[in-house]
């Protein structure tokens, strides 16, 4: 199936309105507001236009439970400092574990998969009944409101109690994956001071066992505010010195079933970002922020409700890990798996989503185009997937066309793009979008999102800054440590005062569809035209014999074209032939100016470990800042991948204080 940039390949049904979560929700809109909005368009305006009728509806809609009394929906619309519902009080946690209410109490609500042990599944009456354990674990552990609560796990049933534990209890959690190396994990967690630490001894990724019992040890001992090491005792690795999780729930006589109310802003959980460069911001989020936006965005976009299963394959330290367990919030059931995604090969999530049922599964850019590129056939599994979720970096037209050519013209590709800022998405699709090959059909609900060029001016259908010019209730309660908000405002606020910078380069189209084209402090700039860094990888990772690609712009002071510089891994070894197959092809299908100065080659590309090129890193690195500054080595997928491009970096220095020799 041969499709081009914005084909339409998904349009929405006839019935989109009786049958999708989007249109009981304007249905009943219509009903009790007397607002009558019948297509996306007018749906959005009203979102961003009047923030407080649909949040207020938002909330009544879905039924949040208020300890509070409600005086207001945003007493202070300024940014940074929106004040959202500042007279309510709820918990993330009682809100979650509602579901959709005790007719599903023996409905399985979480399925968990792994490679270290047997199936773990918890129906909804299980599921709370662990949680009223765990929190009376925690609070005979002397946790209190606003102490943290932190986790070094894998994507387990065990983390998910916890975390739902310690919300309830007014407490914050935060947590970093089982595969983060300890000076990683320490300079989170050190930043947020947790009181106890939950841990696991190791994991199973693929064939290969992995001990993190030293880890974990290593961690514990760097941490002096951790009161309690919890060791919840996954597969066959214990952590010595460390107290047993399953025998303090077991031995839990009188659970806590009742939450502890909290306003809006109450701190829920501690996200952090990528970190590749010095300490990663601790970014807060409240429990109003996250309960409303996940509302919103899993029932509205995703159209998630009671009865559906949600499979997305995340670690414990990626935003999505959040966004995957807020299924519960739509009583939605959810899937969480830990282990290698690909092994025993690449078939083996689409088996799990057979297997449980799934109607939403996630399916990374790169791991969509993996299977198409091995010739995967789902044809003989018997899959409910009707939404397919891709978010993490632009997804090219081929892979639009692989989905709908093996999951059928009835299932929708919601691709997105946000971040762990907002724990959410800014733009995606929903039931009322059309799907347009190679783009993200439009604005998220409620996302007052544009592309703002250097001088504050929104431009249509070229690259500018993805901006957002309304609040949103999931922004950052703040950043840890971060009293006085300058360094809030300094990261998000700085380039255009009062607008949210959001640090990604996008186009959008009169129609509100767009493409990301990469982040913003990223993007190219040849000569004075931009070029983002998207397109590049489009086009030369489709190229027979290329596996993965990162290319970057080092300016040149004077003022010229600088050095254009594309890094490829190959399947074999880097020859002339493909060096020139990748320039005509970056020649033709793109322009002139996207031919690279330097084609090299290298074993592998550098990502972090939510899969993420490492293209800022790599250009300072390039530009000679010492490497101790650009990169933890723990924060990446891979530590040696760095290696060549610090050689290279060595190189190019060298070869700049020879020539300089030469001309003085």
């Amino acid at each position: 199936m041969s499709v081009q940039t914005g084909d339409v390949l998904w349009s929405p049904p006839a019935d989109v309105l009786e049958t999708t979560q989007v249109g009981r929700f304007l249905s009943w809109v219509r009903e009790d507001r007397g607002l009558d909005v019948r297509d996306h368009d007018a749906l959005w305006r009203w979102s961003v236009e009047d923030l407080d009728g649909f949040w207020s509806a938002v909330w009544d809609f879905f039924g949040v439970i208020d300890h509070g009394e409600r005086s207001a929906v945003l007493s202070e619309r300024t940014m940074p400092g929106a004040a959202w519902f500042p007279d309510s009080l709820l918990n993330y946690a009682e809100q979650a574990l509602r579901g959709a209410g005790d007719s599903i109490e023996d409905t399985v609500a979480v399925f968990g998969r792994s490679q270290a042990r047997a199936d773990v599944d918890l129906t909804w009456r299980e599921l709370r009944d662990q949680v009223a354990r765990a929190r009376r674990a925690l609070v005979d552990l002397g946790v209190r409101p606003g102490d943290r609560v932190a986790g070094y796990l894998p994507n387990t049933p065990e983390a998910l109690v916890a975390f739902l534990a310690a919300a309830g209890l007014g407490a914050v959690w935060t947590s970093c994956a089982i595969e983060f190396g300890p000076r990683s994990v320490i300079d989170r967690f050190g930043q947020v001071e947790p009181v106890v630490l939950l841990v696991a001894g190791g994991y199973q990724y693929g064939a290969k066992p992995i001990d993190r019992r030293e880890q974990a040890a290593e961690i514990a001992a760097a941490l002096p505010s951790v009161r309690h090491v919890l060791d919840i005792e996954y597969g066959d690795w214990r952590v010595a010195g460390a107290t047993s999780w399953r025998t303090l729930l077991v031995g839990a006589t009188e659970p806590i079933h009742d939450t502890t109310p909290v306003p809006f802003d109450h701190p829920l959980v501690v996200l952090f970002s990528s970190g590749t460069t010095g300490k990663p911001k601790a970014i807060v989020h409240g429990h109003g922020g996250i309960t409303l936006e996940h509302l919103k965005n899993h029932a509205l976009s995703w159209d998630l409700g009671p009865g559906d299963v949600m499979l997305w394959y995340s670690t414990t330290a990626w935003m999505m890990w959040n966004a995957l367990v807020s299924g519960l919030l739509v009583g939605a059931s959810i899937v969480m798996i830990d282990g290698d995604p690909a092994y025993p090969d690449l078939a083996w999530q689409w088996r799990l989503a057979e297997q449980t049922g799934a109607t939403l599964m996630g399916a990374s850019p790169g791991f969509v185009m993996a299977c198409r590129a091995a010739g995967l056939d789902l044809h003989g599994l018997d899959l409910r997937i009707r939404v397919v979720g891709s978010a993490g970096s632009p997804l090219p037209p081929e892979g639009y066309a692989w989905i709908g050519a093996q999951l059928g013209p009835r299932v929708q590709l919601n691709v997105g793009s946000g971040g762990t800022d907002v724990c959410s998405g800014l733009v995606q699709n929903n039931p009322l979008l059309p799907v347009r090959a190679g783009m993200i059909s439009g604005r998220a609900l409620a996302v007052d999102a544009h592309a703002y060029d250097e001088a504050g001016q929104e431009v249509t259908g070229e690259p500018g800054e993805l901006v957002v010019t309304s609040p949103m209730p999931s922004m950052p309660v703040g950043l840890w440590g971060d009293e006085d908000g300058t360094r809030l405002r300094d990261t998000y606020f700085d380039t255009y005062p009062g607008i949210w910078r959001h640090g990604d380069w996008i186009v959008f189209h009169a129609d509100g569809s767009c493409v990301v084209t990469g982040r913003s402090d990223a993007t190219l700039n040849r000569g004075g035209v931009r070029l983002g860094t998207a397109e590049f990888y489009r086009v030369v990772e489709e190229l027979p014999g290329v596996n993965d690609s990162l290319v970057v712009h080092l300016e040149d002071p004077a003022g010229g074209n600088g050095d254009l510089i594309l890094f490829v891994a190959t399947q074999a070894e880097l020859d002339e032939r493909l060096t020139g197959v990748i320039r005509t092809a970056l020649r033709t299908g793109l322009s002139p100016r996207h031919v690279p100065d330097r084609v090299i080659g290298v074993p592998a590309i550098p990502r972090n470990l939510t899969g993420k090129k490492l293209e800022l890193p790599v250009k300072r690195i390039l530009q000679g800042t010492p490497v101790a500054q650009v990169v933890s080595r723990d924060a990446l997928a891979d530590p040696r991948v760095i290696d060549p491009f610090i050689a290279f970096a060595r190189e190019r220095v060298h070869r700049t204080a020879q020539n300089q020799g030469v001309h003085a």
